[in-house]
């Protein structure tokens, strides 16, 4: 980000609007009567930031509309069970599963949840992404995800990050910073940080446009520490730089080493990341989840997300504390998570 305030005509979130608006995609809603889904509809709708299809009873949705100002005209509209597609969806579902031998009458009651047609939708490309987690919560969404859509190749968890913008952070205005994982991994392995990290990195390049700089934080830098939870991300390290060499990447880090570079000079000399990081990739979810709140809280800083990763196709949680805006904000990421 620009060091003089003057020269930042767009925020992060103003530009990944302007570049969702470009792709010109579709995004599903399966929590298609809430009243804070409606009123981010006519917003993403005016703005032009995607085509939207609400799922949920037409009658309900047409009551909200009216009562939210959301013209209908150019929203698809969906109830499960009366889709000429919900046999189809029922059968691949069943498919799907059948590793858990699940009855045709099971697959149907699961189709006829929002967000399994929602995550069918998205499957066989009716739709570009999902974005639900208002109503529903956080297990819920990334179940019906998980089972679905199913986790790209060479990840082996499903993770989220979170975008952080800090108006001012040393000489920079608007600095963005990618934190993960402040929301679904408790306690991720080696292998899982590795695949936390490199989902945090694909998340950069699509939605920010920028080199990923990654950082993997602990309470020790370079061995000043003894201990298994150091020799944990001492491991993820050591594996991420042989699984993915193109990507700048470097720890173990406490996390002045990875954000100042006179303390990365001094700590971590020769260091690919020289207190430049952009990433930072946390121990934890306790660690994750403290660190993204107190930077929101302390520095003014906005967080948006939690951003789902590591799945094959988009699929995006809310929090039920969500407001309208939210909503918007994280459907132009959606949008942009498809690459």
């Amino acid at each position: 980000m620009s060091d003089n305030p003057l020269e930042n005509d767009m925020n992060a979130l103003s530009k990944i609007k302007e570049k969702a608006k470009q792709k010109k995609r579709r995004v599903v809603f399966p929590e298609g009567t809430e009243p804070r889904t409606i009123n981010a509809a006519k917003k993403i709708l005016s703005d032009s930031i995607a085509s939207i299809t609400l799922i949920g009873d037409k009658d309900k949705i047409a009551k909200l509309s009216g009562e939210y100002g959301l013209n209908l005209k150019n929203v698809e509209i969906i109830n499960p069970t009366h889709s000429p597609n919900y046999n189809q969806f029922v059968g691949e579902f069943m498919e799907m599963r059948r590793h858990k031998n699940i009855s045709e009458k099971e697959a149907k009651d699961t189709i006829a949840n929002p967000l399994y047609f929602g995550a069918m939708m998205v499957h066989n490309d009716l739709a570009d992404a999902s974005v639900a987690g208002a109503v529903n919560t956080t297990g819920n969404v990334i179940r019906a995800a998980i089972q679905v859509l199913g986790l790209k190749e060479g990840i082996s968890t499903i993770s989220s990050c979170f975008m952080m913008t800090l108006p001012h952070f040393g000489n920079e205005y608007d600095k963005v910073l990618l934190y993960a994982d402040g929301a679904v991994m408790p306690n991720p392995t080696s292998d899982e940080l590795v695949s936390i990290a490199a989902s945090t990195a694909e998340t950069m390049k699509n939605i920010l446009d920028e080199e990923p700089k990654i950082a993997f934080l602990s309470f020790s830098t370079k061995g000043s520490a003894n201990h298994p939870d150091v020799d944990k991300v001492v491991k993820a390290v050591e594996k991420f730089k042989v699984d993915y060499p193109h990507i700048k990447a470097d720890g173990e880090f406490q996390l002045d080493t990875a954000l100042i570079p006179e303390i990365a000079k001094s700590k971590a000399p020769g260091s690919p990341i020289c207190g430049d990081a952009n990433i930072l990739i946390f121990p934890n979810l306790d660690a994750g989840n403290i660190g993204y709140k107190l930077t929101q809280r302390l520095a003014n800083a906005t967080a948006t997300g939690p951003i789902i990763q590591g799945l094959n196709k988009p699929a995006n949680d809310l929090s039920r504390g969500c407001t309208a805006e939210d909503i918007v904000d994280v459907t132009a990421i959606a949008v942009l998570m498809k690459g």
